[in-house]
Order: structure tokens, then sequence, then C-alpha cells
């Protein structure tokens, strides 16, 4: 006995992009220029100029966007910053807020 049978399949798939997050580097009174500049350049991987630029925008007001990641790497570089940051005395902090 044979059985035809009929699969229907549906291409309607709706794709979820994974939400982003936006990490900011947080202004204080203690954490030097340079040392924000190293912390952009190693963990962010911005040029020399683009640390710059970034770390003056933290100096003047009060925080500044470092990149915009999935949950999971914005996490990682959040405490990585805070990790290194300890690891060398300085109170500089990171957050992370979704996009």
């Amino acid at each position: 006995m044979a059985t035809d049978t009929i699969h229907e399949v549906s291409h309607d798939l709706k794709l979820k992009y994974p939400k982003k997050y936006k990490v900011y580097l947080l202004n204080d009174d203690y954490t030097t220029m340079d040392f924000v500049i190293d912390v952009l350049m190693n963990i962010f991987r911005k040029s020399y100029e683009e640390a710059q630029d970034i770390m003056l925008e933290v100096h003047k007001k009060e925080r500044g966007l470092c990149g915009v990641y999935t949950h999971e790497i914005a996490e990682t570089k959040v405490m990585q910053v805070v990790t290194k940051a300890k690891d060398n005395g300085f109170p500089l902090k990171a957050t992370m807020e979704e996009e």
C-alpha cells in the first residue's frame, strides 16, 4: 500500500536580529587621558585619532560612545574595561545601553 504525502512548507520566515547595545566610557576625576586612550585602542580597537576624539568626548560630555555591539560582546567589553582599570588603579567605568 503506497501513501503519497504532501508537505507544505512556509517560506514566511521572519528573522529577528539581535538587539544592539551602545557601550560608553564614563568620566571621572582620576583616570588619566593616556589610560583612556589605551583602553579605547586595545579593548575597542580604535585608531589613535578615534581614541583621542572619544577620550575628549568623555572628558567634555561626561561620557563617550565607544561602539555598538550585541549584548554578549557589549557585556564583555564593559567587563574588560572595569578589569583593566582596576588592575591599573583607576576607577574608570563603562556602561551599556540598549540601542
